[in-house]
């Protein structure tokens, strides 16, 4: 059967232009078929096998596969897709949205200076901010929209879900922000399987649950005692103290350190916030700065800009300036000097075993004397990602 024409990528495409330029390669298409008739019957042309996939959401989904175009509903689903083919991240993207470059500008940089193609990538607005453009969607003709779990009740509600399936145009939800531990390694599985990358999704599996085993099956032999902690969520992005996380995400990242979370009945759900006077009763004797380069976001902000080659002199100096806010007042962690920073994507991608390590050590740092979470970080990155590894990923006022 003829495949439909592709129309080439390109940054905005009004409706007149698709139109139009539709009408221009479905004639070239119909040449080209016609003219295919003639070829030997016996060449050799790959084919799609049609499959049924289940997503993170629990819908059951018909998808042609191994897929050959695909929009990523956020930009830093590359996070995943550069573990699957890391020679090549960015050979079925035809389109994603544009927050890899804002929230994440130190790895996006890496990215384009080795695949300078992504800068030429469309760019889409968000499903939960309205601002997606189901015309242009569907100009760029992709086998399959991935989307964020959190954005489908947004999805659904403007009907995008519907608009995309009248244009043959499946949805697939992956998530590893609201529940990572509990979805990742399916959200992993499922673009395994659209990519025909099975087996490299499982190698990669099989790498994260043997680096998370090193501290949770010694947690659970060791049954240390566990020290209370305060997870500062983005800590200075803005004037506001504190945001944090309930029972999920780093708060989940906490327990499985071997620490107690002190806002897990606090905070209800994986997102919320404590106040100054919560922050100084439970007195925490960790605290957890989440950190990141956000000069797109809040310019020259009090965030602690740890990365990839992160300066870590003025990170560690802006870490320490955070610990003079009101809500920090008299806690034991900033007496002891256990007050870290870490990056904060690792909240949002598929890397967060390395968090846990890291988490592990500064709780309890004679019990994993042995873990290098810096290594782990490398071979991570030798191993399975599409750039080289910097350090820069943390930094302690412990560690002078």
């Amino acid at each position: 059967m003829a495949t439909s024409p592709r129309l080439p990528a390109s940054r905005t495409l009004d409706t007149d232009d698709f139109l139009s330029e539709r009408r221009s390669l479905m004639h070239t298409s119909l040449l080209k078929t016609l003219g295919g008739i003639a070829l030997t019957l016996g060449s050799a042309v790959a084919q799609a096998d049609e499959i049924t996939v289940t997503d993170v959401a629990g819908r059951e989904v018909t998808v042609d596969a191994p897929v050959d175009r695909v929009i990523l509903g956020e930009g830093r689903q590359i996070y995943l897709l550069g573990a699957l083919q890391p020679e090549a991240p960015f050979a079925h993207v035809v389109g994603w949205r544009e927050d890899f470059s804002q929230a994440d500008p130190d790895n996006y940089a890496r990215y384009a200076a080795k695949f300078p193609e992504l800068k030429d990538i469309p760019t889409f607005g968000g499903f939960k901010d309205g601002t997606f453009d189901v015309e242009q969607a569907a100009a760029l003709e992709p086998d399959v929209v991935l989307m964020n779990l959190e954005a489908k009740a947004a999805t659904e509600d403007a009907a995008y879900d519907d608009k995309l399936a009248e244009l043959g145009i499946p949805i697939l939800y992956v998530d590893f922000r609201e529940a990572p531990l509990e979805h990742t390694i399916p959200s992993m599985r499922l673009m395994g399987k659209l990519l025909g990358k099975q087996e490299a999704a499982e190698d990669f599996i099989d790498f994260a649950e043997a680096q998370m085993a090193r501290v949770t099956d010694t947690i659970e032999s060791a049954a240390p005692e566990r020290p209370r902690v305060f997870v500062d969520r983005a800590g200075g992005y803005s004037e506001d103290c504190c945001m944090s996380f309930g029972p999920g995400n780093f708060g989940e990242y906490v327990e499985l350190a071997g620490g107690t979370n002190i806002a897990k009945d606090i905070i209800p759900n994986t997102f919320g916030s404590l106040n100054p006077e919560q922050i100084i009763a439970a007195n925490p004797q960790q605290v957890v700065v989440t950190g990141g380069n956000w000069d797109a976001y809040v310019p020259g902000g009090d965030w602690v800009g740890v990365g990839p080659g992160a300066d870590m002199t003025t990170a560690r100096a802006k870490l320490e300036a955070l610990t003079e806010r009101t809500a920090m007042t008299g806690i034991e962690a900033v007496e002891n000097d256990d007050v870290h920073a870490i990056w904060h994507q690792f909240y949002n991608s598929p890397y967060y075993f390395v968090a846990v390590q890291r988490l592990a050590k500064w709780f309890h740092p004679a019990l994993f004397a042995d873990l290098d979470p810096g290594a782990t970080m490398k071979e991570l990155h030798d191993r399975f990602l599409p750039v080289d590894y910097e350090p820069g990923y943390w930094v302690s006022l412990k560690e002078h």
